[in-house]
């Protein structure tokens, strides 16, 4: 989605936020030279902003009504009877509000309707229409559709809540798997929705009641509007915005596609990249890679911008060579970002933060914009593990990871993005985790940040608002526009590596890329001519793009690992609720959502002196939308109460380094099965999570086990805590019972000695094609087991001296 409106001969520019809000302020640009990167015509970009934010739902009549009732039993309207007096008028409202007074079921029609990529998609609208009609919700719903009057049996919108509410929870715990995963996809993209969704005043019914404030406060996402006094000179140039305000620091790199062919061309020829426009004679021929609107050259095309294509197009541009970016996502600036949940998933997000894996077992989340997952994560820069250089050296003889280059390679990329470990004001989370193994004698560590000591923000998997973050965008990305020598392509996908083979070789050589684009509505396809091309679409995408290209290697989206995640939770309340004779700790200004994101972590089940495969303890980032669809759903008023604690909540995650596996099939199908040796890792994690929790002093603690089982920790003996931590943490986490999460995917084209038993070969290159480099977290031999963004920025540099290695012979050659 673009962020800039205007015209070209226009004497004042519109700036429209990320959020598609259409309340603007003006500013005075005196002949600003936009460089291309607004529209020429503003009318139709507010219309194709406002057609992409639309939530248009397709569904059919009976589908909606079903919908409709699976939302308001989720999200009931909920009016507190005499003896439950709620003298908060916000929280009346909030419980007063059904799912369907919010509009929630439209919105997530228009999800159902084309959005949402699933194999399984299938399922629920077909579930939708059965549970429309009578003998479809006999079969789904079983003796609860009965009734004692004719036709006896009722459809589901037709029942009354409380059996509706009853039926769900059956669902959720039944011995089919398929109803299951219906009950998980209905609860996630209901709740997820409705505490996500933004009215016209980018507010939400909820969050005065749940006390959240929603986008950082501290954050303005426009420029200043114009006063009403003409003001000085000298203040016109204190408050003058520059190119970088309104357009962010790589604006001199980034060139709009959704233009006319004749301005593309012009900006990338002058930015040194020869551009040859196609000029189809049979408009009836669709695009494709044999017939494209345009072919450009250059050096070496990056198919992607995060932490492993974002370092090489630095190092390559900054060597001398013409580097063009490809970018899946859009390229959001610091000063448009909306910091709203809901519309930066949907923008910011691969497949808009809504990806399971293919039977539900596992949420993923990915970035896809401008930076990729280094613009969005929780900016931990851990080093790769001495264990784990240790075992991809000796067990996989990649002698890569024990040789200097690799060394250098982290100490380059941690200096590049200032990665330091100082903490100024640690956040809520994030203090209790570290008081609480402080307390029990747990080993905890400060996590080292690409953030300064005073970075106070818990928005920061939403875009990093003042750019102390120092992901690819602020740092490598950076160094490649300045150098003169880069250009990057938003909201353009590539479609296949282009191939030749020469006489005398036994493997292809890769020539460029083609990819597509949307402009006006139109699909256009154009060519990129390469003398290199570096595959860094990540470890979802990379194997897509490498069996779409015509690669055979059986490896290609095999052993694919994901990081598994499980999470317990804390309550700790505030001076409004706590007892007067309690200290309150943490002090009651602190919330669950502010705050860096990642500070504190501890390795007490790690096992990194033995195997080096265990679980790491740390926290997440949760605005309310994720929040709410992992908390247990046991009924409408449940959750809601549960939402209102919300701001008090702790939450504190486990993280495996994973031996199960699970394979890319295609963009949208992934299959992924946990190892027993995992969930026991798991397990163990949250047993020390739980104990973590109650010695920082929680009130209340429990899992996201579906049965919803709490402990008020203060008012129970230690026979009983004892007992609630056992049962907790020693149930399966296969059985779709509890949400899994995965922030980290690594391994699916992995690097090795022989193309036996990997895609690339030690320098980074396919063993198919020649010329055809990866450099993403999709190379790593095995699960990593901690964060991986330092790992993957060091690969990448590594692989960058052999792509240099490589031109240089090309260019001596020719």
């Amino acid at each position: 989605m673009a962020e800039i409106n205007g015209s070209l001969n226009a004497s004042k520019s519109i700036f429209t936020p990320a959020n598609g809000k259409q309340d603007h302020a003006t500013i005075e640009m005196d002949g600003f030279d936009v460089e291309g990167l607004i529209y020429e015509e503003e009318l139709e970009e507010k219309e194709e902003i406002e057609k992409q934010r639309q939530y248009l739902s397709k569904l059919s009549f009976r589908e909606m009504e079903s919908l409709t009732s699976l939302c308001d039993t989720f999200l009931p309207s909920i009016h507190c009877s005499s003896n439950e007096v709620i003298d908060n008028g916000s929280v009346a409202e909030f419980f007063a509000t059904s799912a369907s007074m919010a509009g929630t079921p439209q919105r997530l029609g228009g999800l159902l309707s084309g959005k949402l990529k699933h194999p399984k998609l299938y399922l629920i609208r077909l579930s939708l229409w059965a549970l429309s009609t009578w003998i479809g919700t006999l079969i789904l719903c079983g003796r609860k559709s009965l009734t004692a009057h004719f036709p006896y049996v009722n459809s589901f919108s037709q029942l009354s809540p409380q059996t509706r509410q009853d039926i769900l929870l059956s669902w959720s715990r039944s011995f089919f798997s398929l109803l299951r995963m219906l009950y998980l996809a209905l609860k996630f993209l209901s709740l997820l929705v409705f505490f996500s969704q933004v009215n016209e005043k980018n507010e939400n019914v909820s969050w005065k009641a749940i006390d959240y404030c929603g986008p950082d406060p501290n954050f303005k996402n426009q420029p200043s509007k114009q006063t009403e006094h003409k003001p000085s000179k000298e203040q016109e140039k204190e408050t003058k915005p520059t190119k970088e305000d309104i357009y962010g620091p790589l604006h001199k790199g980034i060139v709009n596609l959704k233009q006319p062919q004749q301005t593309v061309a012009t900006n990338l020829r002058q930015l040194g990249f020869p551009v040859t426009v196609c000029h189809r004679n049979n408009i009836k021929i669709p695009p494709s890679s044999q017939n494209p609107s345009l072919i450009i050259k250059c050096d070496a095309v990056v198919l992607g911008s995060g932490s492993g294509g974002g370092v090489v197009a630095g190092v390559l541009a900054n060597s001398g060579y013409k580097v063009l970016v490809l970018e899946k996502g859009s390229y959001l600036a610091r000063s448009n970002l909306s910091l709203l949940e809901g519309p930066t998933m949907e923008q910011m997000y691969l497949g808009s933060g809504l990806l399971p894996t293919d039977d539900m077992g596992v949420v993923i989340l990915a970035g896809s914009t401008v930076g990729g997952g280094s613009t969005v994560n929780w900016s931990a820069s851990i080093r790769t593990p001495q264990h784990v250089l240790n075992e991809w050296s000796r067990f996989h003889d990649l002698e890569l990871f024990e040789s200097r280059l690799y060394k250098e390679a982290m100490d380059v990329v941690c200096e590049k993005m200032g990665v330091q470990s100082k903490i100024e004001n640690e956040g809520f989370n994030n203090m209790i985790l570290r008081k609480g193994c402080e307390e029990l004698g747990y080993p905890v560590n400060t996590i080292p940040r690409n953030s300064q000591a005073d970075h106070y923000c818990g928005w920061c998997c939403l875009g990093c608002k003042d750019g102390k973050k120092k992901g690819t965008a602020e740092t490598w990305l950076l160094d490649m526009v300045n150098s003169g020598n880069g250009a990057i392509l938003p909201e353009c996908e590539a479609i296949e590596v282009l191939h030749k083979q020469k006489k005398g070789k036994d493997r292809s050589t890769a020539t460029g890329v083609a990819f597509e684009f949307e402009y006006k509505g139109v699909r256009e396809v154009c060519l990129v001519e390469s003398k290199v091309t570096i595959a860094s679409c990540g470890a979802l995408r990379t194997p897509v793009l490498l069996k779409r290209s015509g690669l055979k290697n059986p490896n290609i989206g095999k052993n694919l690992h994901l990081h598994p995640v499980a999470m317990a939770w804390g309550y700790f309340p505030d001076d409004t609720d706590a007892p007067v004779y309690d200290n309150i700790w943490p002090e009651s200004s602190k919330k669950s959502y502010e705050g860096g994101i990642m500070t504190a972590m501890s390795s007490v089940v790690g096992n990194f002196e033995g195997s080096g495969y265990g679980a790491v303890i740390q926290t997440p980032s949760l605005h309310p939308g994720m929040f709410s669809v992992l908390m247990p759903w046991v009924s409408g008023s449940d959750i809601k109460r549960r939402m209102c604690k919300y701001s008090r909540t702790a939450h504190v995650f486990a993280l495996a380094r994973d031996k199960g596996s699970g394979e890319i099939h295609s963009a949208s199908k992934i299959n992924y099965r946990m190892d027993q040796s995992d969930e026991q890792n798991l397990n163990k994690g949250l047993e020390k999570i739980l104990r973590i929790l109650a010695a920082a002093g929680a009130e209340e603690i429990g899992t996201h086990r579906s049965k919803g089982k709490t402990l008020k920790v203060k008012k129970e003996s230690n026979r009983e805590f004892e007992k609630f931590v056992k049962e907790e943490s020693s149930r399966g986490l296969r059985d779709l019972s509890m949400p899994i999460c995965s922030a980290h995917q690594m391994g699916s084209c992995r690097m090795g000695v022989h193309p036996k038993g990997s895609v690339v070969n030690p320098r980074g290159e396919t063993w198919e094609m020649e010329g055809l480099y990866v450099a993403d977290s999709s190379l790593f031999p095995t699960a990593l087991g901690v964060n991986p963004m330092v790992t993957i920025m060091a690969i990448a540099y590594c692989t960058a001296q052999s792509v240099l290695d490589d031109l240089k012979r090309k260019n001596e050659r020719y």
